[in-house]
């Protein structure tokens, strides 16, 4: 049947509640195409303008995503709660999670005694004055301004709440492709529509960028440590991202340094002293430890004031034991270490698989990306040879199929042992395609 068969009414406002009906009952699967403002609007015998209206309730809803010219489609459903995966057996080596390494992560206990854990009350500050001191210190040093930091509760905390206060269902949202899948199913519940964009190891691609931001009302950017695809913005290219941004003075540009001093090359911000609408946020989660939860957001004064003033209205503050923790786990010199370890376990997964002529991603960070023709065949024949590893699919849009490598706990003997075992996996697959 038809899909305008399904639809009726003849005010906007009805004709946008018997589509959502639609949606709700299943006569309407997400991604299903509407029908162009014409058609409808001849089926129903109502004007163009009613149905037009009517599709921009249902984009405002968030039910919908106009397309340009490819029409009008029925968003994908939010995310929802995924179920816990089976144990990995035991003689398989986890290397899909993305954690850090436990054994490179700072003393927790110690910290404890040096925190100076105290009871805190309503009306006091909301954020540790040392936390501030120490993150406005870290942000200029990498040259963001620092005037206005607020505390959140991880990094995609700090970014939901930047987007929420600035962005509105339907508007659009620049991302890397490959993405982050946190960032993309935030995306999906905010009702915003991700625009991907293609990078290679240096980060997005300017000339792409430029075309992208067009129709964009924002853009997020990861500076070193990109997840899945480990890139890092090198000087020129941040240079030529700013020129980029320079055309959209309006446009939000939020920067995800989720990986911090761990990523193993130096901070590139493409947010230069012009831009208005920013913000810069740094989880401590990979390397002071992910159940911390907290991350530092720096913006613009009026982003600032939103993001702490809506604070106010729900959580009020993230706890100051945790803020104390922070402050007491960064002063832990292993930091350094830590940084310089997961370079060579990276650069050593690198070499090893070149050295078998795989051709693999990872300028910084935790993660190596590894171009593969069949991701789940892949990722089955190494789980049986002893590897677990992340499929591609999650992260990418429209980029090509590949597989996500964590290199955290991976040393030097162990990265021979996996380019070995991905060398036998790939290699009867390129004898039967005649490569």
């Amino acid at each position: 049947m038809l899909v305008q068969n399904y639809i009726s009414g003849s005010t906007s406002v009805n004709i946008a509640a018997s589509v959502e009906s639609c949606v709700a009952g299943g006569k309407l699967a997400a991604g299903a195409l509407l029908p162009p403002v014409r058609t409808l609007a001849d089926h129903l015998r109502v004007s163009p303008a009613t149905v037009a209206a009517a599709y921009r309730l249902l984009q405002d809803r968030g039910v919908v995503i106009a397309d340009g010219r490819r029409g009008t489609r029925v968003r994908p459903a939010p995310p929802i709660a995924v179920p816990r995966a089976f144990p990995l057996p035991a003689h398989v080596r986890d290397l899909a999670e993305g954690n850090p390494d436990p054994a490179l992560l700072p003393d927790m206990a110690a910290a404890v005694r040096r925190a100076g854990l105290e009871q805190r009350l309503y009306g006091d500050e909301l954020n540790d004055p040392e936390l501030l001191a120490l993150a406005r210190e870290q942000f200029r040093e990498d040259g963001i301004d620092a005037d206005h930091v607020a505390i959140t509760s991880g990094a995609l905390d700090g970014i939901e709440r930047v987007l929420r206060e600035h962005l509105r269902a339907g508007d659009r949202v620049a991302v890397e492709d490959p993405c982050f899948t946190g960032v993309l199913d935030l995306l999906n519940a905010l009702s915003l529509s991700p625009v991907p964009v293609p990078i290679d190891d240096e980060g997005l691609l300017p000339r792409e960028l430029r075309k992208a931001i067009r129709s964009c009302d924002a853009v997020i950017v990861t500076p070193r440590a990109q997840n899945p695809s480990g890139a890092a913005l090198s000087r020129r290219r941040a240079r030529e991202l700013r020129a980029a941004l320079a055309a959209r003075p309006d446009l939000l540009v939020v920067e995800d340094d989720h990986a911090g001093p761990v990523s193993g090359v130096e901070y590139m911000s493409v947010i230069d002293k012009t831009r208005v609408r920013w913000a810069a946020v740094r989880s401590v989660s990979k390397f002071l430890g992910p159940d911390l939860r907290v991350a530092l957001l720096a913006s613009d004064a009026q982003t600032h004031a939103r993001v702490e003033g809506r604070q106010t209205l729900g959580i009020r503050w993230v706890s100051h034991i945790l803020q104390r923790l922070v402050v007491a786990l960064w002063r832990d010199r292993g930091l350094q270490r830590a940084g310089r370890v997961y370079t060579e376990r990276r650069q050593a997964l690198l070499g090893a698989l070149a050295e078998r002529g795989i051709r693999a991603h990872g300028a910084s960070g935790l993660n190596v990306w590894i171009p593969v023709a069949e991701e789940s065949a892949t990722v089955q024949a190494l789980l049986h040879a002893g590897w677990a590893v992340k499929a591609g699919e999650r992260y990418r849009i429209a980029s090509p199929s590949a597989i996500r490598v964590t290199i955290s706990t991976l040393d030097k003997r162990d990265a021979i042992r996996f380019a070995d075992a991905l060398a036998n996996v790939i290699a009867p697959a390129k004898r039967a395609s005649g490569a």
